[in-house]
């Protein structure tokens, strides 16, 4: 089946009340047929469902689903993107491990990194995100993971995922890519070379603003450690938070087209607007990484970021005189969403730090949501006014 189809028809089995839609399961715990069947299951010599922990009907629909949309054998789901992130990380290192990553990665990552790994004497070294010489250099006999965002947050880096991917296994090491930006229906990782794809299904994969998500998907190997990981640790996604996400990804490929045709559109009318430095989507000709995003993704996706001439005043300003966006701390609704990033999601960041992942004091990252693109495009214009 096409991919819009799988989106709508995967499902669980139905029960014998023969419903048409997945109904939902908030069991904590399931009853065994006897006492061989509770031990096979236990030993998970046998697949069912034991505990909501770590089995549960609809979390395995979303997981079924998100594992034919990225290609992947299997998949685990977590309370968020980055529990998800965590847990990965959590599962496959170890003390003394390290970590190479692009620099440009959400600021809630960056922290992990920094701050709670080393905890844990697990490092991350930094490379500029299109250094691809950088990456193959930094690596020594204790790295075990490159991680990357492609397209990353806020800046909209592209990284060529298949040449990182070929360093990675000239290593032998395993090649991580954040891909919630640009959904499985925009970009394939794992085709690509890479070894885990890691969503925040709280982003486009709801795409309503309702609910929380994470997801990893990967080889049977990689989820079988993450599995043993999680189901002692419980970064669990709820049953009801599942069912959502499920139900949500039926109109995932009508809302991303709708999100980039939008996105491309206002991008476009930002070029060349005389109170902006620069615009960055994926899908400008302007971007300094346009044909790698052409050969890797379907669509440039729904974020669009520019960077105001007048700094860090003009961008709070900017953010106060829209009526129609809505200034919160998310992306991938079907609502518009615009960001400061200097003042609010990478604002723990020192000023080296956020210029050094091209975050300037007056970037603004646009969330582009489905209403109609003129109305969009003059509270953006009245604003910039």
């Amino acid at each position: 089946m096409k991919q819009e189809t799988e989106l709508i028809r995967t499902q669980i089995e139905r029960s014998q009340n023969n419903e048409n839609s997945s109904p939902l399961y908030l069991n904590s715990s399931y009853a065994f047929a006897d006492s061989e069947d509770m031990r096979a299951q236990f030993a998970e010599e046998k697949e069912g469902h034991v505990y909501s922990r770590y089995a549960n009907p609809n979390v395995a629909e979303l997981i079924e689903k998100m594992s034919k949309l990225e290609g992947a054998e299997n998949g685990w789901a977590t309370a968020t993107g980055m529990a998800a992130v965590f847990t990965l990380f959590g599962a496959l290192l170890k003390s003394g491990d390290e970590i190479i990553s692009s620099r440009s990665v959400f600021g809630s990552t960056h922290k992990l990194f920094t701050e709670i790994l080393p905890k844990w004497n697990i490092h991350t070294s930094y490379v500029n995100s299109n250094d691809y010489e950088a990456y193959d250099s930094a690596i020594t006999e204790r790295t075990k993971i490159i991680y990357i965002e492609s397209p990353s947050n806020p800046a909209l880096d592209i990284i060529d995922i298949e040449r990182v991917s070929v360093i990675a296994r000239n290593k032998g090491l395993l090649l991580v890519i954040d891909n919630c930006f640009a959904t499985p229906l925009l970009q394939q990782p794992l085709k690509l070379g890479a070894d885990v794809s890691i969503h925040s299904a709280t982003k486009y994969i709801d795409g309503q603003g309702r609910t929380m998500g994470g997801l990893i998907l990967s080889s049977n190997e990689i989820i079988k450690q993450v599995r043993a990981f999680a189901r002692h640790t419980g970064p669990a996604m709820s049953p009801f938070n599942a069912w959502v996400l499920s139900k949500s990804l039926e109109t995932l490929d009508v809302r991303m087209e709708r999100h980039c045709s939008n996105a491309l559109e206002i991008a476009d009318r930002l070029e060349g607007h005389n109170a902006i430095e620069w615009v960055r989507y994926p899908f400008l000709r302007s971007h300094p990484d346009y044909e790698i995003a052409q050969r890797q993704m379907t669509k440039g996706g729904g974020i669009v970021s520019f960077e105001l001439k007048a700094g860090l005043e003009a961008g709070k300003k900017f953010l106060d005189k829209l009526q129609l966006f809505t200034l919160t701390a998310n992306l991938g609704d079907v609502r518009s969403i615009a960001t400061h990033p200097a003042s609010t999601t990478h604002s723990k960041l020192t000023l080296k730090e956020r210029k050094e992942v091209g975050i300037g004091d007056g970037l603004v990252r646009l969330s582009i949501g489905l209403e109609h693109v003129d109305d969009l495009w003059e509270d953006i214009s009245n604003a910039l006014s």
